[in-house]
C-alpha cells in the first residue's frame, strides 16, 4: 500500500509539476502546455488542423519548407552538396585589373551579350528542373503500329511486301506515259471561228440529227419561250440623269436643264390657272353668304293661304306672324366633331405639311448657274444607291411595290401619376 501510495503521490506531483507553467532550464525543453496531447477524432478536417498545429506538425512543416527553399535555390539540399559548389579559390586581382583595361567596344559587346532585366525578371529562377510532359512523348496509336511494323518485318521475311511496297515498284517499272500538253505553236495553227455563226464546226455533227434526239440526248438545249425574252417593263434598268444635274456641269448643259424645268413650271401654272378658271363664278354673280345659303335651305317650307296669312285692318303685322305659325329657326350649325372625323382631318393637315416640305426641297434643289459651288469639297453626296436599285426594281415591276408598314398600338396608353411625383408637386 505504501508503495502504491507512494506511487500514485508520485503521479499526482509529476501531472501538478507539469501544470505548473514554469519553464526548465534544459534548452530542449517545451512549454508543458504544448505537450498536452489533443483527443480526437483524426479521420475529419478538423482532426488535420489540430495536428497540424502541435509542436510535431510545425516541425515538419518548418523542415519540409526548408527543404523546397533548398531545392528552388540551389537545386538540391546544401548538406549534399560538394565543396566546389559551396566554396570559391580566389586568386587575387589579376581578373580585376583585365576589367578595369578593356576599351569601350569591348565593353559594349559585353553590354550586348548581358541579358535585358526585363528577360531577367520573367527567367524562371528555380532550380528544378520542369516536369517531363509525358503527353509530348506519346504517339497516338502506338501499340497498333508496333504490330504493324511487327507484320510487315515478319512478311518481309517470308518473302511477301506490303501493298504499298508493291504498287510503288510496279510505278517504277511501268511509267506512266506523259501526255504532250499542246504549246504555243499548236494554239496558233488551230483555226479560228465564230462561235455563234451558224456554219460552227462544233455544231456540224448535230446538223440533220432529230431535234427530239438532240434534246433527249442533253446535245441540244431546250427552246425558250417567247416570254422568258420578254422584258416585264420598257423602263430602263439605269435611268442615267441629264448632264446639267452633275456635280461640276457646264454652263450649256446647266442651262438646258433650267429650261426643262422652267417649262415644267410654266405647265404647271398653267393647269393651275385653267382649274382656276374652271371653278370662278360667271360674271355678274356674287359669292354665297351665309344669309343667302340659309334663305335658300328655307324656301318651300312656310305655305302661305289666301287670306288666312294675310292680317286684317285692326291686327298688326306680329300677331298676324305669330298666329301664322312659329319663325323657323337657324339650325346649330357647331355640332361636336366625332373622333373619325378628328382624326381624319388631322391625317389631311399632315398630308399637306408633308407636301409642303417636299415642294420646298424641290424648289430648294432647282440652283441657278450663280448658285454653284466652286470646289467639290464644299458639296455632299446626294441619294443613295441602295435606294436607287430598290426603286428601280420597283418601277420595273421586278418587286411588288408596297406601302411602309404602319405601327398601330393594339392598346390604349394609360396614363398614371405616380403617388411620390404628386406629393412633389
Amino acid at each position: 500500500m505504501a508503495a502504491g501510495s507512494s506511487s500514485g503521490d508520485g503521479g499526482q506531483g509529476s501531472k501538478k509539476k507539469a501544470d505548473s507553467g514554469f519553464l526548465g532550464l534544459r534548452p530542449t525543453s517545451v512549454d508543458p502546455a504544448l505537450r498536452r496531447r489533443k483527443r480526437g477524432p483524426r479521420n475529419r478536417k478538423r482532426g488535420w488542423r489540430r495536428l497540424a498545429q502541435e509542436p510535431l506538425g510545425l516541425e515538419v512543416d518548418q523542415f519540409l519548407e526548408d527543404v523546397r527553399l533548398q531545392e528552388r535555390t540551389s537545386g538540391g539540399l546544401l548538406s549534399e552538396a560538394p565543396d566546389e559548389k559551396l566554396f570559391f579559390v580566389d586568386t587575387g586581382s589579376k581578373e580585376k585589373e583585365l576589367k578595369k583595361k578593356r576599351t569601350k567596344v569591348q565593353k559594349k559587346s559585353q553590354l550586348l551579350k548581358k541579358p535585358l532585366r526585363v528577360d531577367l525578371v520573367l527567367d524562371n529562377t528555380s532550380k528544378i528542373p520542369a516536369p517531363k510532359d509525358i503527353l509530348a512523348h506519346q504517339v497516338p496509336n502506338a501499340k497498333k503500329l508496333r504490330r504493324k511494323e511487327q507484320l510487315w518485318e515478319r512478311l518481309a521475311k517470308q518473302g511477301e511486301l506490303p501493298r504499298e511496297v508493291r504498287r510503288a515498284q510496279a510505278r517504277l517499272r511501268s511509267p506512266p506515259v506523259a501526255t504532250a500538253k499542246p504549246g504555243p505553236q499548236d494554239t496558233i495553227e488551230r483555226p479560228f471561228y465564230d462561235l455563234w455563226a451558224p456554219d460552227n464546226p462544233l455544231d456540224r455533227p448535230l446538223a440533220g440529227q432529230d431535234e427530239f434526239f438532240l434534246e433527249q440526248t442533253k446535245k441540244r438545249g431546250v427552246k425558250r419561250p417567247p416570254r422568258l425574252h420578254s422584258k416585264p417593263s420598257q423602263a430602263p434598268a439605269v435611268e442615267v440623269v441629264p448632264a446639267g444635274a452633275s456635280y461640276r456641269p457646264t454652263f450649256e448643259d446647266h442651262q438646258t436643264l433650267l429650261l426643262a424645268a422652267h417649262e415644267v413650271e410654266l405647265q404647271r401654272q398653267k393647269e393651275t390657272e385653267k382649274l382656276e378658271r374652271q371653278l370662278a363664278l360667271p360674271a355678274g354673280e356674287q359669292a354665297a353668304t351665309q344669309e343667302s345659303t340659309f334663305q335658300e335651305l328655307c324656301q318651300g317650307l312656310l305655305e302661305e293661304s289666301d287670306g288666312e296669312g294675310e292680317p286684317g285692318p285692326g291686327q298688326e303685322p306680329e300677331a298676324a306672324g305669330a298666329e301664322a305659325g312659329p319663325i323657323p329657326t337657324r339650325p346649330n350649325t357647331m355640332e361636336k366633331k366625332t373622333e373619325q372625323q378628328r382624326r381624319r382631318e388631322k391625317a389631311a393637315r399632315r398630308l399637306r405639311a408633308q407636301q409642303a416640305v417636299v415642294r420646298a426641297a424641290r424648289l430648294q434643289h432647282q440652283q441657278l448657274s450663280s448658285d454653284l459651288s466652286d470646289s467639290l469639297r464644299t458639296l455632299k453626296p446626294e441619294g443613295n444607291i441602295l435606294q436607287d436599285r430598290f426603286k428601280s426594281f420597283q418601277r420595273r415591276n421586278m418587286i411588288e411595290p408596297r406601302e411602309r408598314a404602319k405601327f398601330k398600338r393594339k392598346y390604349k396608353v394609360k396614363l398614371v401619376e405616380k403617388r411620390a411625383f404628386r406629393e412633389i408637386q
